[in-house]
């Protein structure tokens, strides 16, 4: 589990409220991807679903185990991720790749390629669709 002052309390209307923000990223990132006239609109949509994976991942923890983490490091998010759900390891790993994107995405000076952006916004589809599971319960 995340340090307390790497996280803090969370109730399930956080969760609830982090679910819907995770899922109007998602909607956004959908938007963008398809619109494949400007070549940096990948890399604005993998940026927009990194954003969704992290509120995701937010929704998750503060339903599951009452606590969202807070700081700089997201890769320290995934430790209370992998705590949350029984296949928990398994969605730490995915939010770990987008992650891994996130740099690139939010920062980078090249260009996101299109396979890459469309991995992102299907890493964070099913990130947002398990903390819907775990929110809705």
């Amino acid at each position: 589990m995340a340090k307390p002052s790497q996280s803090r309390a969370a109730s399930i209307n956080d969760a609830r409220v982090r679910l819907r923000t995770a899922a109007a990223y998602l909607e956004v990132a959908d938007l963008v991807l398809a619109e494949d006239r400007r070549i940096e609109m990948p890399g604005v949509a993998a940026g927009l679903a990194v954003l969704a994976g992290i509120a995701a991942s937010d929704a998750i923890c503060a339903s599951q185990v009452s606590q969202i983490p807070r700081g700089d490091d997201h890769r320290a998010a995934a430790d209370l991720l992998r705590t949350a759900t029984p296949d928990g390891k398994k969605l730490a790993a995915e939010f770990l790749r987008l992650i891994d994107i996130k740099d690139q995405a939010h920062y980078g000076i090249s260009i996101v390629p299109i396979s890459q952006a469309r991995s992102a916004v299907r890493w964070a589809q099913h990130l947002v669709a398990r903390a819907r599971d775990e929110v809705e319960r």
